[in-house]
């Protein structure tokens, strides 16, 4: 990461062709990647969302990258390099960006075939392989590095361990106080955490084979694959080999502009021992030191003296953050505690005796990271006491970003302070923070200052005199939530009332929106029930059919040509011989072209309109009811086989999964949901990637929240563990109404959950603690809409009224749209190309 930061750097500078020639060696087998989000591989992210290396940007500026094929020597007299391959190249200037590599205990075993590191997505290909032959991990080391890994495995369902020589987890970043409550968040979760224990020797079979561990306390751990995460050793053998000067313990000496003791030659990153005498081991830093030789190797004045070493995570769920002087090293320093063991919350602040804030420990609750680094950073003296900035919102108000000065760093990443923040806004003109990301590169590395730097913009946006709607549309000056709100408390029954009583004044249009309309049509139906007599629960009844996007007002799929399709539900992917023979004859019939889905369903493409209600008699009629494809409402409940079947089930996750999908179907929400049952922890039916996801575990079931695969992959929070039937059920009852009642217009769980105020921890409180009493009413929507459920496409069939909105042509009933066109591929139909000419299928029409 950091040798292709400087690459960049170096770039936007003017180091490229023709003034200079670049060529860079690389080991690895690919281009630089996102190793900060290397986890995130686990859950989704393919390499090639991970890489940093764009494709054109080797030959924009000249560059040429020898992948696969790392620096073998250099000749400093010379001034040239040998690779690997034999192949030398001569230098001007010589940039050593080697890194690190992991360090692994020599104790015996390990080597075995079982061990491995925490570095490469080839270790992470190795791990994951490993992983589906093993039921206990365990890693060695407790760090940063370490924690992540754990969670990868604890991720791939594998029973795991944590063992950590110092006394405490995180031993660098929290103290006694902040390590107590991780520890106890961690193992609440499943993993178990040995601390103040090395490890002694790793046990193999006769084949070589993983059996255990053996830990210096005398304690023995049995696990079936290890992973050495105990920190990582400077690569400096290259500059040992050609008599630069290194560090003590390791790391290749350097100056403030990061040269070493050959003028000719630099060196950034973990392989540097900075001039303070550190070996800094985060990006930023890293960084940092690249733009320093970028700017002195094109012309201008670069410097590098120490860096911050703050750091903002989430492990294993649970979020940790450190800054500045954290462990109170200064002297005359005074400490600042707030600690909430019920909520797993910790809160360490160090006071200088001037009264500046000189660092601190954020455990389970790490909100004021994004305030609190950066006032620690700028020196000053605090302008408000420092207990209310870290007392709960309800205790203390604590000062929002305004009480930053323009000097305090908001990126770390990328040095950004607030002040260029402002300036992008103020001078620049960027409206928006995507515009001031592409500016200033703030928001661009770790992402952990995106919050922050969102409320800066507006705020600078603001005082430019921008007005920053937070509403729905020109038709109301109100959010999703509020809406739901309104009309739950007030009874609203229609859009004409709601818009007419709390429209925004002026906004010239009594009828809506596409948007305000949909959204509306969504809250009325999913609190149909609730609402009483006054509003049915169907989409298509009176004034709410008018409400309804294209989809809904049809109860089926547009498709791209104009046709339609129609998807029944098959509930957990479970479907009787019977019920495939008539979906079967159905496509066959209506000449349709039909899909196995990833969702376990059966879709069926180039219906017209007037074929719909003709399908579905046909499907209701053997049992089949509306799989809601069409609707922003649950979809399906995707399944494996579970005990029933197969032999590593612990659970029957057919059987749950079908109850899931038959509770919640039809439940109208923000945006689409998606669900699935894992009968094991080897995850076949995918569930940490759903909006609500179960896993079987031997004595119950696990449950994850907010989980995404979509355009935004994002792995799913564990919620629950080991719940029973009951908990589970009633758990998922009240997130679906939580989430329905607070989301926003086309907000998917994931990004909801993330933007939570407290995140995951307060999630739980609301839903299992009933912190806010809102448990009852939670209970009772759910209630409501089970009891009221009815299938769409029945209730249709069974209302002439609703039926006569079925026709291509109003005035022309029967007649088949002529614009809607097939061609044969692969023995079935798709929609016909404009372009292409050639005979096209007509749609069938039967009686």
């Amino acid at each position: 990461m950091v040798g292709q930061r400087f690459l960049e750097a170096f770039a936007e500078r003017g180091g490229h062709a023709p003034a200079w020639r670049i060529t860079v060696l690389a080991e690895e087998p690919r281009p630089a990647y996102d190793r900060v989000h290397l986890t995130s591989w686990f859950s989704g992210t393919s390499a090639d969302e991970l890489s940093l290396w764009e494709p054109e940007f080797g030959d924009k500026h000249g560059i040429d990258l020898r992948l696969g094929d790392p620096a073998a020597a250099v000749d400093r007299e010379a001034r040239t390099v040998t690779s690997r391959t034999g192949q030398v190249f001569p230098y001007d200037a010589l940039v050593l960006a080697t890194g690190s590599y992991p360090f692994v205990p020599p104790v015996p075993g390990h080597d075995a075939p079982g061990c491995f590191v925490y570095r490469t997505i080839e270790d992470l290909e190795a791990i994951r392989a490993a992983a589906e032959h093993a039921r206990v991990g365990a890693v060695v080391g407790g760090g940063l590095l370490g924690l992540e890994a754990a969670g990868a495995l604890r991720a791939m369902g594998l029973e795991t361990h944590v063992v950590e020589f110092a006394p405490r987890l995180m031993a660098l970043q929290v103290d006694d106080g902040g390590g107590a409550v991780l520890r106890e968040k961690i193992q609440e979760l499943g993993v178990t955490v040995h601390t103040g224990a090395g490890t002694q020797s790793v046990e193999t079979a006769a084949d070589g084979t993983v059996t255990g561990m053996v830990l210096s306390d005398g304690a023995t751990v049995d696990t079936d694959l290890v992973v050495f995460s105990a920190g990582v050793r400077p690569r400096d053998q290259l500059a040992r080999d050609c008599g630069l000067p290194v560090g003590e313990r390791g790391g290749i000496t350097v100056d403030a502009h990061c040269r070493t003791e050959d003028p000719a030659v630099w060196a950034i990153g973990e392989c540097a021992l900075a001039v303070d005498g550190r070996v800094y081991g985060l990006v930023a830093p890293g960084y940092a030191m690249a733009e320093a030789v970028a700017a002195q190797l094109t012309g201008q004045q670069g410097e590098f003296t120490g860096a911050d070493l703050s750091t903002k995570l989430k492990l294993l769920g649970v979020d940790v953050a450190s800054f500045g002087d954290a462990h109170g090293a200064t002297a005359d320093s005074l400490e600042v505690l707030y600690a909430n063991s019920r909520e797993g919350v910790y809160k360490k602040l160090v006071i200088g005796a001037d009264g500046a804030l000189l660092g601190g420990v954020l455990v389970g609750d790490t909100e004021s990271y994004d305030l609190l680094r950066p006032l620690a950073l700028s020196g000053a003296p605090l302008t408000a006491p420092p207990e209310q900035l870290v007392l709960p919102a309800s205790i203390g108000a604590a000062p929002g970003p305004v009480a930053l000065p323009d000097e305090a760093v908001v990126c770390s990443c990328h040095n950004v302070t607030k002040g260029a923040i402002r300036s992008a806004v103020a001078d620049t003109g960027c409206a928006d923070v995507p515009a001031v990301k592409k500016c200033t590169r703030a928001g661009t590395g770790c992402g952990s200052c995106v919050k922050l730097l969102t409320t800066l913009v507006n705020d600078e946006l603001a005082s430019q005199g921008v007005e920053l709607s937070r509403g729905l549309c020109a038709h109301f000056d109100l959010t999703r939530a509020e809406i739901y709100e309104i009309v739950r408390v007030r009874g609203i029954t229609t859009f004409a009332r709601l818009i007419e009583e709390h429209g925004t004044p002026g906004s010239g249009a009594s009828e809506g929106c596409e948007i305000c309309k949909p959204v509306v049509g969504s809250v009325l139906a999913s609190l149909g029930p609730a609402l009483g007599d006054g509003v049915s629960g169907h989409i298509l009844d009176g004034e709410q059919a008018a409400l309804q996007d294209t989809n809904d007002h049809f109860l089926a799929n547009l498709q791209r040509n104009g046709s339609y399709s129609v998807v029944p539900r098959i509930p957990g992917g479970e479907v009787t011989p019977a019920g495939l023979i008539t979906i079967g004859e159905i496509a066959r019939d209506f000449g349709l072209y039909t899909k196995i889905t990833g969702g376990q369903r059966i879709d069926m493409f180039g219906a017209s309109v007037d074929q719909l209600p003709l399908i579905w008699r046909r499907l209701v009629d053997a049992g089949f009811e509306s799989g809601h494809a069409y609707g922003k409402s649950l979809r399906t409940v995707k399944s494996c086989v579970g005990q029933t079947w197969c032999r590593y089930g612990v659970q029957d996750s057919v059987a749950l999964a079908i109850e899931l999908e038959l509770r919640y179907r039809g439940l109208r929400a923000p945006h689409k949901l998606k669900s699935a049952v894992s009968g094991c922890a080897r995850e076949c039916a995918e569930a940490q990637s759903k909006d609500f996801g179960v896993i079987a575990t031997s004595s119950g079931w696990n449950l994850y929240v907010g989980g995404n695969g979509g355009m935004t992959p994002r792995h799913a929070d564990l919620l629950l563990t080991d719940a029973d039937h009951a908990t589970l059920i009633r758990t998922i009852d009240r997130f679906l109404m939580f989430y329905i009642r607070t989301a926003d217009r086309l907000e998917r769980t994931a990004p909801w959950v993330e933007r939570m105020e407290g995140g995951l921890d307060h999630l739980r409180a609301v839903l299992v603690d009933d912190s806010l009493g809102i448990c009852a009413d939670l209970d009772d929507l759910m209630s409501r809409h089970v009891s009221a459920y009815e299938d769409e496409w029945r209730a249709t069939l069974d209302d002439p009224d609703r039926l006569a909105r079925f026709v291509s042509f109003v005035n022309a009933p029967g007649t088949p749209d002529p614009t809607i066109r097939f061609v044969p591929e692969r023995e079935q139909i798709r929609p016909a190309d404009t372009l292409v000419a050639g005979p096209a299928l007509e749609v069938r029409t039967l009686a």
